[in-house]
């Protein structure tokens, strides 16, 4: 019998699973063909399964076919056809339980390369993200397609905590999301190591390097999970990373050997202006109204002059609403969510809007003070044009912003 594996289709969750092919007595001798053997190993597997609720129809795939494979569970849960530059070289070394860094913009489809490799796994993925808005958006978007993805945060109370890790015991959740600071608890560390882990993602891993900009400390403590969980693969994902940013991020997760993968920086789509800052709310007003129906993010540098803008500008008839740290987490997220949806088109806010914020019509990103360096610039500009459409990325610049930094 020449096929040796299958891969099975489980529909209750669409999960894959893969199964050594069994070797059925008088198979051979009897002459089966392929397609006949096949058919047997089906039927015992089936067998094997037929306790299990929910179960779907079976799929052969032939050995050598894993990116074949890769491309129909790419198309059958995300609508793909095919992949981006660079992901499936990046699936494929995950697959292999390699340590993995990736530098890919924004848009470039970081989040396919630890949610694919999940879902073909079976078992759970971690994912590390900075902020409970981001997890909340890519775990709203895998449920939509039919993905198990759920998170522990700060804002579920006792109950629906038990009831998440009761599902994780059960091996029912393909990936869950947790802030550095929640991984890091004693308690739930201890709660990890019952769970069958596949693989941990860190996103937003620019984070944890002194060097970057946008350091958080307690992304430092992620040191750790190397050596509590020597054998499970780490990726690391950030759309920036200068060469120092990249080493340190290495050094500090103890990955082993990692693959680096660079993707290309350049978004062809993004169109940059730099304009003095003379009769700035003007320009801006008027720029605003000659794209009414566009969706925009205008950065300020402190939380005074982000409510002071947006004030100003409903006055003068524009939807828009404010988004900065003053602000109380249930507003955020409200104001956030409208944006979205897109019940206002303006966004007035701080450098703490934006990280991982997946809305792909933003039509500009407008500046109204220096930002604090390129690599900050870059990635706050690149929320722009995410569907690959012409977006403006405008800086309104004088020469006295210099000394605010």
């Amino acid at each position: 019998m020449s096929e040796q594996r299958v891969v099975i289709y489980w529909s209750n969750e669409r999960r894959a699973f893969i199964a050594e092919a069994i070797e059925l007595p008088g198979c051979k001798a009897n002459g089966a063909t392929r397609q006949e053997a096949l058919a047997n190993v089906e039927v015992a597997i089936q067998e094997r399964l037929d306790t299990t609720e929910g179960l779907g129809h079976l799929v052969s795939v032939p050995e050598n076919s894993s990116a074949l494979f890769m491309r129909q569970t790419l198309q059958r849960y995300f609508g793909y056809t095919d992949f981006y530059p660079l992901q499936e070289e990046i699936i494929g070394d995950v697959l292999k339980d390699r340590d993995v860094l990736v530098l890919m913009q924004t848009g470039g489809g970081k989040s396919i390369c630890y949610q694919l490799p999940a879902v073909m796994r079976g078992n759970l993925t971690i994912v590390i993200s900075p902020l409970i808005a981001l997890m909340k958006d890519q775990i709203d978007n895998l449920r939509a397609i039919g993905i198990t993805a759920a998170s522990i945060n700060s804002t579920l109370d006792h109950v629906r905590i038990s009831e998440i890790k009761s599902q994780l015991v059960k091996n029912h959740i393909r990936l869950l999301y947790v802030a550095p600071e929640r991984i890091m608890l004693p308690q739930f560390f201890d709660f990890l190591q019952q769970l069958s882990i596949s693989m941990i993602a860190i996103d937003e891993a620019h984070c944890i390097s002194e060097w970057g900009h946008d350091f958080r400390p307690e992304y430092r403590k992620l040191n750790l999970l190397k050596s509590q969980f020597p054998n499970v693969p780490l990726i690391a994902l950030t759309s920036t990373a200068t060469p120092l940013v990249q080493s340190d991020i290495i050094n500090q997760l103890g990955m082993a050997n990692p693959k680096i993968y660079r993707g290309s920086l350049d978004r062809r789509n993004l169109f940059y202006q730099i304009r003095p800052k003379k009769e700035m709310y003007q320009n801006l007003l008027w720029y605003i109204r000659n794209h009414p129906k566009d969706s925009g993010i205008i950065y300020c540098q402190s939380r005074k002059s982000v409510e002071a803008l947006c004030d100003r500008l409903r006055e003068d008839g524009i939807r828009a609403l404010p988004y900065h740290a003053g602000l109380t987490p249930d507003v955020r997220s409200e104001n956030q969510e409208k944006f979205i949806k897109d019940d206002v088109e303006v966004i007035v806010a701080t450098i703490a809007f934006g990280m991982g914020i997946n809305k792909p019509n933003v039509r500009y990103v407008i500046h109204c003070d220096i930002p604090k360096s390129v690599e900050g610039y870059y990635q706050e500009t690149g929320r722009a044009g995410r569907d690959g459409l012409r977006s403006d990325c405008v800086l309104f610049f004088s020469y006295g912003d210099r000394v605010k930094h």
